[in-house]
């Protein structure tokens, strides 16, 4: 019960923030106290930062202020997500709230509503929006920022400080992150560019989890339940079997029969302590893992499903969900699987039935109704947002994933399972974060549903315990700018506010105020040093004459005298060379009035403390040098490859934007260089619609690691391979230019899937189009939705009319079948 002082607090802030009080009746639970203070800030006029685990509430004070809006009337709100995913799926979840008239999206290839006082949106449109200075920003309240700490994504991450600094500064901004373990630093920031910013932080997960290592077929504690997570005090059972590498492991069944029992509701006696020791074995042999089909089927036993399984690769994850299928297991009942086939028709209804076979429809189906499913990049996003939806609804009960499905995606479990702490980044098989690790398990545990959350870790083969209890019980990683200049932001920044003061503001970006707090630590150092090396200096004074002088003579003799050593077979003339310098300076040590002096080699250990302090401080002072003002170098840099183009000129000494400068505001991407550079000399004049299609393609398109370079074999014939080349060659002037500037350039064009793009503008089969560009659905589609989007710029910005009208016809033999499939 509280006291007295608690209940006329928790009046007070009742009264003070009317608000947040009907907000908070309306919820299906009571708030948490970091989503009540969030809201509180947002009540009293504050923007707001909150810092949380995943699933524990974060978008609730994003909601509040989309409530906060809609309280005045013609006041606006935008919600910004990373994914179109995301964005569809907050867009359902608001027009529930809202009703369809209030709410719009705007995701790149989809426009609906878009005048709506909410709109969601991917944070590219409203980048886009800030520049453009669409007529849709007039009244805009709120922006909320969902997943902020995309900001560290290197190939993304800029354009969220680009909204951060370009929103008006009546805009207030409510940042939604991961639990990130600089959340103060950030909010710093956010406090410096937008002004009275609060950061509230909680580590808090709503629902516990139980984390669990999956030993055989018995499901062991990975802490000790003594100890608790907060010291990672591993299982010493756990302990025990590593130390038996290789050894038959005798399974101890009361850890499994005890968690069974009590998630089965039953009254669960607890396991003994110790229980039986791992043996040595006559016939010795490894652990071995359990069958997918029985990891099902032990997680059902226990009543821990719905479970999402992690598997790091798209084979591997398709290769599940068809060995569960093989084994006949069915986790759904008659009722069920009709629910799940007249949600799946209904929402692939508008597909042709000729792609239906393609695609592999019927086999999805019928795993689906056996409760199972693969969720991965590679599926047609229309066969995900199915996925995602069955899950929601329990009834889909186990999802084999990459871990893409992790980031944000509203589709929480009561287990998740990672088959290996490993994955392949690329490059090489490489260890996962702990940052990795707490995004994947935070899927683990359904708020209002579930007592606690569950991870399982599956033993593998050499196998640490303690790694994986260290890894559990890390809950942060920090968040890192990857904000850089590109040629499209400069036109953009000095058309609107000039040279000078654009270059303030990426002076104000979060890179640089991360790179400025880093000087702040090496000037500390600095100014620490300077005083050690004044007291050296004194120290190595002498009266008998100039001591630095003649320590210099010192060390210069013994470094060539070293070298000499070192040097005993180099070339004669240059150690003869050599030798008369060393001469030389024994002559003048030994004439130095300091040489006489009879405390000349205490006087020497000073100067030597002082040489090498000296030259940790240099370096010190190199590394601010190179540090402050990075983004502002970058950014001139920038500014001088447009000049030399001509895409800047000057007015009245002003600079200023030439006609072509205005072309390249309205072209986003990588290649926004190569795109104007290409329209400006009409490279693409002539094309048809499929080549032209073909070309977007090669400028968006990015190969796999491993894809062989086809080099001409597959390009389309005729006037697309003189184009091809003309564009390429431009590529490599462009890329020489940028690296005389110190830039660093962008990677050759890929025609990888310049053939496919080809034949599917010209309106060529499905089926015949996957093979060709041996890719999955998924992927198509995902280039192809990329190729619309440049196409759709060339569209605007082609002064040739002829090339505008081309790229809308190319734009819509692209945008058709699967490609145009959307489920809003």
């Amino acid at each position: 019960m509280s006291s007295p002082s608690e209940r006329y607090a928790a009046a007070r802030a009742a009264a003070d923030n009317p608000e947040t009080v009907a907000f908070a009746a309306r919820q299906k639970f009571e708030l948490d106290p970091f989503q009540v203070a969030g809201c509180h800030a947002l009540e009293r006029g504050h923007s707001v930062l909150v810092a949380a685990p995943t699933g524990a509430g974060k978008t609730i004070v994003g909601e509040f202020a989309i409530h906060l809006a809609m309280q005045t009337p013609n006041q606006k709100a935008f919600y910004t997500t990373p994914m179109k995913a995301l964005s569809n799926q907050k867009f359902r979840e608001l027009v529930e709230v809202y009703g369809a008239e209030n709410v719009g999206l705007l995701t790149g290839d989809t426009n609906i509503n878009g005048n709506a006082r909410i709109v969601v949106m991917t944070t590219e449109v409203l980048r886009n929006m800030i520049y453009a200075d669409s007529a849709a920003l007039r009244d805009l309240r709120y922006v909320v920022m969902d997943e902020v700490h995309y900001l560290a994504d290197r190939f993304r991450g800029a354009v969220w400080e680009e909204v951060i600094i370009h929103l008006p500064q009546h805009v207030r901004l409510v940042s939604l992150s991961a639990t990130v373990s600089n959340a103060e630093e950030f909010g710093d920031w956010l406090d410096t560019v937008r002004g009275d910013t609060e950061v509230i932080v909680s580590e808090i997960r709503p629902v516990p989890l139980e984390q669990h290592v999956l030993v055989r077929d018995d499901l062991l504690p990975l802490f000790d339940d003594r100890a608790g997570i907060a010291t990672a005090q591993v299982n010493q059972e756990l302990m025990r079997i590593r130390s038996f590498t290789g050894s038959h492991y005798e399974n101890n069944r009361r850890a499994q029969s005890y968690i069974s029992d009590r998630h089965a509701g039953r009254q669960a006696k607890r396991p003994e302590r110790g229980g039986r020791r791992p043996v040595r074995s006559a016939n010795v042999r490894r652990i071995e893992r359990m069958d997918r089909p029985d990891v099902v089927r032990l997680l059902e036993r226990a009543n821990l499903l719905p479970a999402i399984f992690f598997i790091f690769s798209r084979v591997g994850c398709d290769a599940a969900v068809q060995q569960v299928r093989r084994s006949g297991i069915r986790l759904t009942t008659t009722e069920e699987r009709a629910e799940i086939r007249a949600l799946v028709e209904e929402r692939t209804r508008t597909l042709q039935e000729e792609d239906l076979g393609v695609l592999g429809y019927w086999d999805w189906l019928d795993n689906l109704e056996r409760g199972v499913a693969a969720h991965h990049a590679g599926l047609l996003p229309a066969f995900k947002e199915v996925v995602e939806e069955l899950f929601r609804r329990k009834l889909v009960k186990a999802v084999f994933a990459t871990e893409t499905l992790a980031l944000g995606i509203n589709m929480p479990a009561r287990t998740v399972v990672l088959e290996k702490m490993e994955k392949f980044n690329g490059e090489a098989r490489v260890a996962i974060t702990s940052g990795e690790y707490t995004q994947l398990t935070g899927r683990a545990g359904r708020r209002g549903i579930d007592v606690e959350g569950h991870a399982v870790v599956q033993w593998t083969e050499g196998m640490d315990p303690q790694a994986v209890a260290a890894l559990a019980s890390r809950r942060t990683y920090p968040l890192n700018s990857s904000f850089r200049p590109t040629y499209n932001m400069a036109v953009n920044l000095i058309d609107l506010f000039g040279k000078p003061r654009a270059r303030q503001i990426l002076e104000s970006s979060f890179a640089q105020f991360q790179a400025d707090r880093s000087v702040v630590g090496l000037a500390k150092q600095v100014r620490e040093a300077e005083g050690s090396l004044a007291g050296y200096e004194k120290s190595m004074a002498c009266e008998h004459g100039d001591y630095p002088e003649y320590a210099a003579i010192r060390r210069e003799l013994s470094d060539l005298e070293k070298k000499n050593r070192q040097d005993a077979q180099g070339p004669r003339a240059s150690r003869e060379k050599r030798m008369k310098r060393i001469q030389s300076l024994r002559t003048s040590m030994q004439r130095h009035p300091c040489h006489r002096c009879p405390d000349r080699e205490s006087h020497a250990r000073w100067a030597e403390r002082y040489w090498k302090l000296k030259r940790q401080t240099d370096r010190i002072r190199r590394q601010i040098e190179t540090r402050t003002g990075t983004v502002a170098r970058v950014f001139d840099r920038v500014v001088e490859v447009l000049e030399t183009l001509d895409y800047l000129g000057e007015k009245d000494g002003e600079t200023v934007l030439t006609e072509d400068g205005r072309t390249m505001r309205r072209i986003y991407g990588d290649r926004d260089l190569l795109v104007a550079e290409s329209l400006r000399q009409n490279l693409w004049k002539g094309l048809d619609a499929p080549s032209l299609a073909a070309m977007a393609c090669c400028l968006v398109y990015e190969p796999r690691r491993d894809e062989a370079n086809s080099g001409e074999r597959g390009l389309p014939r005729g006037s697309f391979r003189a184009a091809y080349e003309k564009t390429t060659t431009l590529w490599a002037q462009l890329d020489d230019l940028e690296k005389d500037h110190h830039l660093p350039g962008t990677e050759p064009l890929a025609a990888g899937l310049a053939g496919p793009m080809h034949a599917w503008a010209r309106g060529g089969m499905l089926d015949q189009v996957l093979v060709d560009a041996d890719m999955s659905a998924g992927d198509f589609v995902r280039w192809a939705k990329q190729t619309i989007d440049l196409l759709d710029q060339l569209s605007i910005v082609a002064e040739d009319g002829a090339l505008a009208r081309t790229a809308r016809t190319a734009l819509d033999g692209v945008r058709r079948g699967i490609v145009a499939y959307s489920s809003m």
